[in-house]
C-alpha cells in the first residue's frame, strides 16, 4: 500500500492526491464559517478548494468575507474561484483577486437557471464570455457544469476557445434542478424528464474524454461520494475528482476533523482499488482492464466512445 502514489496535475499544477473540493457556498452569513473549515481540510490535505459563485460577493462588497474566509487558514493553498460563464473578464479579475486564486471555474448551468423563478433566460453569447476570459486570465480556467453533464461536443468547442480543463459535471449528485423546484414550492408532478436532465457522470466522462482532445485536462464530479467510485473516474481517464456535498454533510455532522476523517477514508479506499487492481499510480489505473455495462455500455456505444481504450494523462515527474 505504501507504494501507492496517487500524484496527478491539473493546469500545470501538481496535486498530491486526485482530489479536489468543489464550489458548494459563498455570499450567505453562514458560508463563512464553512469556507473557513474548507480552506482547513484543503490545507490538511495540499489539495485544491473551491468556492461557490463570486457573483453575489461582486454585486454587494460586504459578502466579500464569505468567500474570503477559505484563506483564513488555507494561505497557501490551491484555492479556485468560481463565476458564472458569462463573466466579464473584469469580474474575472475581481473574483481571482477576492480570494487570492490560483484558478478559476466558470461554471454552466442552464437547466437549473431555467428552473428559478429569477434564473437567466437568456444564453447566447457565453461562449464567447467564456473565450474573453480566458484570452485575459492570469490564471488558468476550468469549465465546469453543475450537475447536467457535459457532452464531447461542448467540450470540443470550449476546446477550440483555449479551455484547458472542463470538469464534467454529472448527474447523480446534487440535483439543482430539484432544488429549485422546491424553492419555488413545486413538490407535485413536475416534468421528471426536466427535473432530471442531464448526462450521468460516467457517459459524461466517457463522451469527453473520448474525443481525446489535445492537451485538455478532465475533472469528474457529480455524486462522487467514495473512494471506489473515484477510482472508476480515474480509469476511465479523469486527471482528478471533484467532492462536494458529501464533504459538505461531514462539516455539518462535525466540523473539520469530520470532515478530514472523511477524506482520510475516501484517499484510504481510493487506494485500495488501486491496489487491488494490480497498480502503483494513476498512470497504471488507466491502463487496467475495464467491463462498462448497463446505461453507460449504451450511451458509450450509441456515441461512439472508446470502452475500453486506456487515455493517457499527463503526470508529474516520480521523486
Amino acid at each position: 500500500m505504501d507504494q501507492v502514489d496517487l500524484r496527478t496535475s491539473l493546469l500545470g499544477l501538481t496535486l498530491p492526491v486526485p482530489v479536489i473540493i468543489n464550489a458548494m457556498t459563498g455570499g450567505v452569513a453562514e458560508a463563512a464559517a464553512i469556507n473557513r473549515v474548507l480552506g482547513r481540510v484543503a490545507a490538511a490535505f495540499g489539495i485544491p478548494v473551491a468556492v461557490g459563485s463570486q457573483r453575489a460577493a461582486l454585486d454587494d462588497p460586504s459578502l466579500v468575507p464569505t468567500y474570503a474566509a477559505v484563506r483564513t487558514d488555507n494561505p497557501d493553498g490551491i484555492v479556485i474561484a468560481n463565476l458564472g460563464a458569462g463573466a466579464t473578464p473584469q469580474d474575472a479579475r475581481r473574483a481571482v483577486s477576492m480570494i487570492g486564486a490560483n484558478l478559476l471555474q466558470l461554471h454552466l448551468n442552464a437547466p437549473q437557471e431555467l428552473i428559478m423563478a429569477e434564473g437567466d433566460r437568456d444564453f447566447r453569447g457565453q461562449l464567447g464570455s467564456i473565450a474573453a476570459v480566458v484570452a485575459d486570465s492570469r490564471v488558468p480556467v476550468v469549465v465546469k457544469e453543475c450537475g447536467f453533464g457535459m457532452s464531447a461536443e461542448t467540450a470540443r468547442r470550449l476546446h477550440a476557445v483555449g479551455v484547458r480543463a472542463v470538469d464534467v459535471g454529472g448527474r447523480g449528485g446534487t440535483n439543482f434542478a430539484r432544488i429549485e423546484a422546491r424553492r419555488l414550492g413545486l413538490r407535485g408532478p413536475v416534468d421528471p424528464g426536466l427535473l432530471d436532465w442531464g448526462i450521468p457522470t460516467a457517459a459524461s466522462l466517457l463522451d469527453v474524454v473520448g474525443a481525446a482532445l489535445p492537451g485538455l485536462d478532465v475533472v469528474a464530479s457529480g455524486g462522487v461520494r467514495h473512494g471506489s467510485e473515484a477510482a472508476r473516474a480515474l480509469a476511465l481517464g479523469a486527471c482528478a475528482v471533484g467532492v462536494a456535498g458529501a464533504l459538505l454533510r461531514a462539516v455539518q455532522r462535525g466540523g473539520a476533523e469530520t470532515a478530514q476523517d472523511f477524506l482520510a477514508g475516501f484517499l484510504r479506499d481510493l487506494r485500495t482499488v488501486v491496489l487491488l487492481v494490480g497498480s502503483t499510480t494513476l498512470a497504471d489505473l488507466r491502463r487496467a482492464p475495464r467491463v462498462l455495462t448497463g446505461f453507460t455500455r449504451e450511451w458509450a456505444e450509441q456515441r461512439g466512445a472508446p470502452l475500453a481504450s486506456a487515455r493517457t494523462v499527463p503526470q508529474p515527474p516520480r521523486s
